[in-house]
């Protein structure tokens, strides 16, 4: 929680004004992503109910939301897991602690507002 708290009030304080939704569990997750059709998620791996490959997978493969861009972070990351994820939809995989700065420069590059 406290990351997430952390991530969310450095988005909401960015200059690109980004509308920032959070979520505490995978079916949470979920049912933002159903209801809001973000343009960009930050996914956990490694989250209580649902592993985050399977939310990857489920994103990318609906016709509503393939679009959106998922950027992963995981304490848990090789190179195996990164190809693994990449093949389930992946734009983006950092190992955590991924400094706020870059986490930031990394969602305007998949947004397309990085200059």
């Amino acid at each position: 929680p406290i990351i997430v708290e952390s991530i969310v009030q450095a988005l909401e304080e960015d200059e690109h004004d980004y509308e920032v939704i959070s979520a505490a569990d995978g079916f949470e997750a979920g049912l933002q992503v159903g209801h809001f059709k973000p343009d960009l998620l930050i996914l956990d791996i490694m989250m209580p109910d649902i592993k985050g490959y399977e939310v990857c997978k489920k994103i990318k493969g609906a016709p509503e939301t393939r679009k959106t861009r998922i950027v992963v972070l995981s304490a848990y990351l090789d190179d195996e897991k990164f190809e693994q994820m990449k093949a389930y939809g992946a734009d983006a995989c950092f190992s955590k602690p991924l400094p706020l700065p870059r986490l930031k420069e990394e969602v305007a590059r998949q947004l397309g507002l990085a200059g």
